[in-house]
Protein backbone atom coordinates (compact mmCIF):
# COMPACT_ATOMS: atom_id res chain seq x y z
CA UNK A 1 0.00 0.00 0.00
CA UNK A 2 2.61 2.55 0.59
CA UNK A 3 3.68 2.26 -3.10
CA UNK A 4 0.07 2.84 -4.15
CA UNK A 5 -0.20 5.87 -2.08
CA UNK A 6 3.21 7.25 -3.04
CA UNK A 7 2.18 7.15 -7.08
CA UNK A 8 -0.81 8.68 -5.89
CA UNK A 9 0.99 11.80 -4.41
CA UNK A 10 3.10 11.67 -7.13
CA UNK A 11 0.14 12.37 -9.86
CA UNK A 12 -1.48 14.44 -7.51
CA UNK A 13 1.80 16.79 -7.43
CA UNK A 14 2.51 16.65 -11.42
CA UNK A 15 -1.24 17.93 -11.94
CA UNK A 16 -1.12 20.57 -9.83
CA UNK A 17 2.62 21.64 -11.14
CA UNK A 18 1.10 21.38 -14.78
CA UNK A 19 -0.67 24.28 -13.78
CA UNK A 20 1.76 26.09 -13.06
CA UNK A 21 4.45 25.28 -15.26
CA UNK A 22 4.00 26.89 -18.58
CA UNK A 23 2.89 25.62 -21.74
CA UNK A 24 5.98 26.35 -24.77
CA UNK A 25 2.91 25.35 -27.20
CA UNK A 26 0.71 28.36 -26.22
CA UNK A 27 3.13 30.73 -27.19
CA UNK A 28 3.09 29.17 -30.52
CA UNK A 29 -0.28 29.12 -31.01
CA UNK A 30 -0.02 32.77 -29.97
CA UNK A 31 2.13 33.76 -32.31
CA UNK A 32 1.05 31.72 -35.24
CA UNK A 33 -2.34 33.61 -34.19
CA UNK A 34 -0.83 36.99 -34.84
CA UNK A 35 0.87 36.31 -37.63
CA UNK A 36 -2.35 34.99 -39.55
CA UNK A 37 -4.11 38.43 -38.53
CA UNK A 38 -1.70 40.46 -40.23
CA UNK A 39 -1.82 38.52 -42.58
CA UNK A 40 -5.13 38.39 -43.61
CA UNK A 41 -5.04 42.29 -42.93
CA UNK A 42 -2.14 42.69 -45.57
CA UNK A 43 -4.72 40.68 -47.88
CA UNK A 44 -6.93 42.58 -47.39
CA UNK A 45 -5.32 46.05 -47.91
CA UNK A 46 -3.94 44.93 -50.99
CA UNK A 47 -7.59 43.66 -52.23
CA UNK A 48 -8.72 47.32 -51.48
CA UNK A 49 -5.60 48.79 -53.43
CA UNK A 50 -6.27 46.50 -56.26
CA UNK A 51 -9.58 47.58 -56.68
CA UNK A 52 -9.23 51.04 -56.72
CA UNK A 53 -7.03 50.52 -59.13
CA UNK A 54 -8.83 48.41 -61.14
CA UNK A 55 -11.94 51.37 -60.70
CA UNK A 56 -8.96 53.94 -61.85
CA UNK A 57 -8.11 52.37 -64.46
CA UNK A 58 -12.06 51.61 -65.83
CA UNK A 59 -12.83 55.32 -64.99
CA UNK A 60 -9.82 57.41 -66.82
CA UNK A 61 -8.04 56.19 -69.60
CA UNK A 62 -4.87 57.29 -70.35
CA UNK A 63 -4.90 60.53 -72.58
CA UNK A 64 -2.16 58.86 -75.04
CA UNK A 65 -5.26 56.15 -76.22
CA UNK A 66 -8.50 58.39 -76.57
CA UNK A 67 -9.30 61.17 -78.95
CA UNK A 68 -10.68 64.05 -77.11
CA UNK A 69 -13.71 65.60 -79.88
CA UNK A 70 -14.83 68.03 -77.99
CA UNK A 71 -13.46 69.17 -74.33
CA UNK A 72 -16.38 68.01 -72.54
CA UNK A 73 -16.48 64.30 -74.29
CA UNK A 74 -13.39 62.27 -74.81
CA UNK A 75 -13.46 59.16 -77.43
CA UNK A 76 -12.80 56.22 -75.50
CA UNK A 77 -9.74 54.02 -76.97
CA UNK A 78 -12.00 50.93 -77.57
CA UNK A 79 -14.01 53.25 -79.99
CA UNK A 80 -11.01 54.50 -81.68
CA UNK A 81 -9.51 50.76 -81.78
CA UNK A 82 -13.11 49.97 -83.93
CA UNK A 83 -12.40 52.92 -86.06
CA UNK A 84 -9.14 52.40 -87.04
CA UNK A 85 -9.87 49.03 -87.57
CA UNK A 86 -13.45 49.80 -89.63
CA UNK A 87 -11.28 51.94 -91.88
CA UNK A 88 -8.68 49.25 -92.35
CA UNK A 89 -11.43 46.83 -93.60
CA UNK A 90 -12.41 49.40 -95.93
CA UNK A 91 -15.53 50.49 -94.67
CA UNK A 92 -16.57 54.60 -95.82
CA UNK A 93 -16.54 57.19 -93.51
CA UNK A 94 -20.09 57.41 -93.24
CA UNK A 95 -20.34 53.73 -92.50
CA UNK A 96 -17.62 54.14 -90.20
CA UNK A 97 -19.74 56.92 -88.61
CA UNK A 98 -22.81 55.35 -88.31
CA UNK A 99 -22.12 52.26 -86.39
CA UNK A 100 -19.49 54.24 -84.14
CA UNK A 101 -22.34 56.57 -83.35
CA UNK A 102 -20.64 59.49 -84.49
CA UNK A 103 -20.41 62.21 -86.95
CA UNK A 104 -17.94 62.21 -89.99
CA UNK A 105 -15.78 65.04 -88.72
CA UNK A 106 -15.33 63.41 -85.19
CA UNK A 107 -14.43 59.87 -87.11
CA UNK A 108 -12.12 61.65 -89.27
CA UNK A 109 -10.40 63.95 -86.63
CA UNK A 110 -9.60 60.74 -84.96
CA UNK A 111 -8.25 58.66 -87.92
CA UNK A 112 -5.56 61.66 -88.44
CA UNK A 113 -5.00 61.89 -84.93
CA UNK A 114 -4.10 57.84 -85.31
CA UNK A 115 -1.41 58.85 -88.57
CA UNK A 116 -4.31 57.46 -90.93
CA UNK A 117 -5.19 59.78 -94.36
CA UNK A 118 -8.59 60.10 -94.94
Amino acid sequence: MDIALILLIIGLLAVLASFFVGNPTRTYEDELEKVSVSLHQETSNLKKRVRVLEDELMVAPPMTESYTASPKKPVHAIIVNQITSLHSQGYTMSEIAQRASMQEDEVAAVLRSKGVRT
